[in-house]
Order: structure tokens, then C-alpha cells, then sequence
């Protein structure tokens, strides 16, 4: 039996390694120097303020908190994304309001944010699925008509492009996630990035427990020992060693980009003329994929499909269950393009580590088996 084709795969090499072996050397493991050393490469990158946590879904949670969102306010979102997407929202207080999706995009449908809206309404949290991004301007219309916050989960869209303008260095909040699998890692991690001068120094001190102040001692490798605490926070704050790995991946980056790129491409030649797959389609000259996802023709069985191509060492997987459908956010709402689509989806292997050998692979197996059991 040959070795399994993975969905995903971190891509963690000697530089890395060396690099956790040096804070851990240091004998800081906590945040201090290299979590500040890493804020100021990412703020270099995108060319604003950024403040580092423990994942992208604290940096949502936080970013919602320090807009002053929380019990009795809403918040619009689409159903279909990670469940820590709901998760941040609602370990807020506030409320989740499910919209439905763009079926050509998988990205909110802003004509059902609208109609969602109410006076209770204080952010919209578009999700740039697969490192797509949808009609961003039409978003930033609406929230500017409505005055309300834009906090865009931008987990999977590190490096991508809109207007030729990278993502995070324009527009109101954007949050990253770098666990294992994004476009880039540091094992764990997220970060939030804005202008917004008032909201990064909140959330540096609701990182560290709400301690006022903290950041500028653990960057110095200091503690504080008589401090003041004005508000509720959390232990999310970056360690060294998870910053030391994120410095790494940063510069690697470029490489990272162009080759998940190039994949993506790829699968896109491959596909794109078979009767029963349709690529979600992007401009991979802007957008850095993190995930490679088709629609399969709705009289397949897409757990078939996955049995089946786990014979022939290809694992796959099904991005996402819509959030709505959940016992804990269930309000018997309707999305009816979300519920249409996706049972059909299916995300294929995409990493740096995949070769073009294996993206052809992985494509031509796909058809097989489809055309096997085409009736």
C-alpha cells in the first residue's frame, strides 16, 4: 500500500526547528521578545498595527470584545464557515444572526445580511473562504450605511489580494488564524490587524488577563507585580515559542504562496472540463488558496467519494458543516443556497508539500470514480 496523499500538511523544516531550539535556549517560553519580534514583521507585511494571540479564534473574540459588542447585540455572519467562527461570536454573549451564501463565491450573501439587519446589529463578519473574498466593497457599503463594526475572519486568506491591495492592510478589523495547516504557521496563533490604534492597546491587555499594560513588561522579559485590571480578559496571549516558528514561516512565505498557487492552478486545468466537478473558481493570481474545494454533481454520494479515494491513498474532507444546522445555534432557520450546496462539497489535498505528480493523482482518480459510477 503506497503512502497516503494528506489533505493538509504542515510544512516545518530545519529553520523552524533551530529556531524553537534558540527561545528554548533562552530559557523565556512565555511571551516576551519574540511574540514583539513577530508583531513587528507582520505590521511590516501588512503595513498596520497588529497584536498577536493565541488563535484565530481568540483574535475574533477579541477584536468583537474591544468593539464594545457583547450580551443583546447582534452579529452577521454566514452559517457556512468553521465552527470557531459561531464560537467567538457567542462566547461574546452576543448573537450569531446565520445569513446564507453567494453559491458562485461560497462568501456571505450581503443581499441577506441586509435583510437581516436590525437595530441590535453591531458588526458583520464577512469569512474569506479558501482565501476567496467575494464583493468586499459591497460589504463595507452596507456597514458604513448601517454603522456598524466589519471584523473579517480572514483565517484563510493570508497573502491574498483584492484591488491588487493585500488583505489586512486596508479596510475596518481583519483576523488571522496560524495554526498547523494555514498559509502560514506558528503551531498555534492568530493575530489582529487594524488601524485602529484604541482597539489594538484593548486587546494587548485583554490577552493578558485584562493587566494594564502587561505587554510592554513581558516584552521585556518582566512580570507585573503591582498592576490594575479595569475589565473582563483572557489568557490569550502568543508564547515565544509559538513566535519563534511564526518568524520562520514569514520569510518562507513567498515560496509557501507560489506554490500553493501553482497547485491550485493546477487542479483548476484538470477539473474544470469534467461533466460532474465544478472547481470553485478563484484568480489565483491574487488569491493564496489555504484549501482546494470542488462541487461534486448532487447524485454522488459524497461519502462514497471519500471511501473510495481512500483505497487509492487520497484523503479529502468536507468544508463545512453550516453552523445553523447545529443543536446549540438552531433557530430553525432557512438558508436555502447553504443547505443546496454543500453536501456536494469536497476540499482536495493542498499543501506545499504535494507535488504536481500527486495534484494529477489526485485529479485523474477523482474523474475515474466519478465516471465509474456515473449512473
Amino acid at each position: 500500500m503506497g503512502k497516503m496523499i494528506k489533505l493538509s500538511k504542515s510544512d516545518i523544516g530545519f529553520l523552524e526547528i533551530f529556531s524553537v531550539i534558540k527561545t528554548l535556549r533562552k530559557s523565556y517560553l512565555g511571551m516576551g521578545d519574540e511574540v514583539q519580534k513577530f508583531e513587528n514583521k507582520l505590521k511590516h507585511f501588512f503595513g498596520r498595527e497588529v497584536v498577536c494571540v493565541a488563535n484565530g479564534t481568540a483574535a475574533i473574540q477579541l477584536a468583537l470584545e474591544s468593539c464594545q459588542i457583547g450580551k443583546g447585540d447582534e452579529v452577521l455572519v454566514p452559517s457556512f464557515t468553521f465552527l470557531a467562527t459561531y464560537q467567538a461570536i457567542s462566547a461574546t454573549g452576543a448573537t450569531p444572526i446565520s445569513c446564507d451564501i453567494d453559491l458562485k463565491t461560497l462568501i456571505i450573501d450581503i443581499d441577506d445580511a441586509k435583510n437581516k439587519w436590525t437595530t441590535k446589529t453591531k458588526a458583520i463578519i464577512p469569512v474569506y473562504f479558501t482565501g476567496g473574498y467575494g464583493d468586499i466593497n459591497a460589504i463595507y457599503d452596507f456597514a458604513k450605511e448601517k454603522n456598524i463594526r466589519v471584523i473579517e475572519d480572514a483565517a484563510h486568506a493570508f497573502g491574498s489580494r483584492f484591488e491588487n491591495k493585500l488583505i489586512g492592510s486596508f479596510g475596518d478589523i481583519s483576523c488571522f488564524s496560524f495554526d498547523g495547516i494555514k498559509n502560514i504557521t506558528s503551531g498555534e496563533g492568530g493575530c489582529v490587524v487594524t488601524n485602529d490604534r484604541t482597539l489594538i492597546e484593548t486587546i494587548k491587555n485583554k490577552r493578558l488577563l485584562g493587566v494594564i499594560n502587561d505587554t510592554e513588561n513581558r516584552y521585556l522579559g518582566k512580570r507585573s507585580w503591582t498592576f490594575d485590571v479595569t475589565e473582563q480578559g483572557w489568557r490569550y496571549h502568543m508564547s515565544n515559542i509559538m513566535a519563534s516558528i511564526g518568524i520562520v514561516q514569514l520569510k518562507r512565505f513567498k515560496y509557501f504562496s507560489t506554490k500553493r498557487r501553482k497547485l491550485a492552478k493546477l487542479y483548476d486545468s484538470l477539473l474544470t472540463n469534467s461533466e460532474s466537478i465544478k472547481p470553485i473558481l478563484r484568480n489565483y493570481d491574487d488569491v493564496v488558496p489555504h484549501i482546494y474545494v470542488v462541487q461534486i454533481d448532487s447524485k454522488f454520494e459524497r461519502n462514497y467519494i471519500r471511501q473510495e479515494l481512500q483505497k487509492k491513498n487520497i484523503e479529502i474532507g468536507f468544508h463545512y458543516f453550516p453552523n445553523h444546522l447545529l443543536s446549540y445555534y438552531n433557530i430553525n432557520e432557512k438558508l436555502p443556497q447553504t443547505e443546496k450546496i454543500f453536501k456536494n462539497l469536497i476540499s482536495l489535498p493542498l499543501h506545499t508539500k504535494l507535488k504536481t505528480t500527486d495534484v494529477k493523482y489526485v485529479a485523474n482518480t477523482l474523474i475515474e470514480i466519478l465516471a465509474k459510477n456515473e449512473n
